[in-house]
C-alpha cells in the first residue's frame, strides 16, 4: 500500500501522534496522509510534509494503518467506509473515546483487525500516556505498531479492552485533574496578593513535582510524608483537606468518569 499511516481527522490529536511519529522516525511524512473537512488543518499538516485530502475514501483505500481520529458522534457518517478495509493487510485503530472494538465492527460491517488506544493531552508535548488494546479480530502482534507509535509521544501500556474505561478515568481525563488544582492555587495565590506570579508558581510546582514522582523510588505517600513536617504549613493545608473529605472527592471524580466511559460504550 502506498502509506504506512492514514489519518481520518486531523486535530490536535492526530498532530501530535503524527510529529512523534515522524520526530521518532517511526515513518517518514510521505508515508503518511491525512483527510480532514477543514483546510487550515490540513494546511498545517501538508507544512509536515504529510500529504492531506477531503477524501476519506483514500485513507481506507491506501494505507496500511488507518487511525480514526474523530468525534465519537462523527464516526457513524464515517463507519460505512470501513466495509471497503481490507482486514488481511489492514489495521484499524482508535482513538476515539467510548467507543468498543465489537461497536466498530458492527458498524463497519465485517471483522476487522481494531487496536483501541486512549491516549491523553500531554501527548502534545512528548509526555503522554496511552493505553492500547487488541480486539477480538486481532491476530498476535497487531499492536506493535501502535504501541511504537503511542510510546514515541510518551508512555504506552499494552492492557485489555475492558481496562480501557478505568484508563480513561485515570489518564486519558486525568490532565484536566491536574489542571483542575492548579487553578485552585492560582486561586489562592490571587487571595494572598501574589498576582500574575500565582500562575507561574502553581505550574511550575506541579510541573516539579510530577517530575520528581516519576524519577524517585518512592511512592507518592512517601514523597508527600517528606514535604509534612509536623506541625508545619504543609501538614495545615493537608489536614485542612482531609477534614473536608477532598481525598475522597478527588476518588469518587474518578470512579464517575469510569461510569460515564462505561455507559458512553453502551
Amino acid at each position: 500500500m502506498k502509506y504506512k499511516l492514514g489519518l481520518i481527522g486531523a486535530g490536535n490529536m492526530a498532530e501530535a501522534v503524527a510529529k512523534a511519529a515522524i520526530e521518532q522516525g517511526l515513518v517518514t511524512a510521505d508515508k503518511i496522509i491525512a483527510s480532514d473537512t477543514n483546510p487550515e488543518r490540513r494546511d498545517l499538516f501538508a507544512s509536515l510534509g504529510i500529504n492531506v485530502t477531503e477524501d476519506n475514501d483514500l485513507i481506507v483505500t491506501e494505507a496500511r494503518q488507518i487511525m480514526l481520529a474523530v468525534k465519537p458522534q462523527v464516526f457513524p457518517d464515517v463507519a460505512g467506509l470501513l466495509g471497503k478495509v481490507d482486514a488481511q493487510r489492514q489495521i484499524i485503530i482508535s482513538i476515539m473515546a467510548g467507543i468498543t472494538t465489537a461497536k466498530i465492527e458492527e458498524l463497519a460491517g465485517q471483522p476487522l483487525r481494531v487496536i483501541r488506544v486512549m491516549p491523553n493531552t500531554p501527548m502534545m508535548v512528548m509526555q503522554g500516556m496511552a493505553g492500547v488494546a487488541c480486539g477480538e479480530s486481532c491476530q498476535p502482534g497487531d499492536d506493535a505498531f501502535a504501541m511504537q507509535l503511542f510510546g514515541a509521544a510518551g508512555k504506552a501500556v499494552s492492557v485489555s479492552e475492558s481496562d480501557i474505561d478505568a484508563i480513561t478515568a485515570i489518564s486519558g481525563s486525568g490532565p484536566a485533574y491536574i489542571f483542575y488544582l492548579a487553578e485552585a492555587m492560582e486561586e489562592a495565590a490571587k487571595q494572598m496578593g501574589l498576582g500574575d506570579d500565582g500562575a507561574v508558581l502553581a505550574q511550575q510546582t506541579i510541573l516539579g513535582a510530577a517530575l520528581l514522582l516519576g524519577r524517585s523510588p518512592d511512592t507518592a505517600g512517601e514523597l508527600r510524608r517528606k514535604v509534612t513536617s509536623p506541625g508545619g504549613t504543609t501538614q495545615a493545608a493537608l489536614e485542612y483537606m482531609e477534614q473536608h473529605n477532598v481525598r475522597q472527592a478527588i476518588t469518587d471524580g474518578i470512579l464517575k468518569a469510569q461510569a460515564r466511559s462505561i455507559e458512553l460504550g453502551k
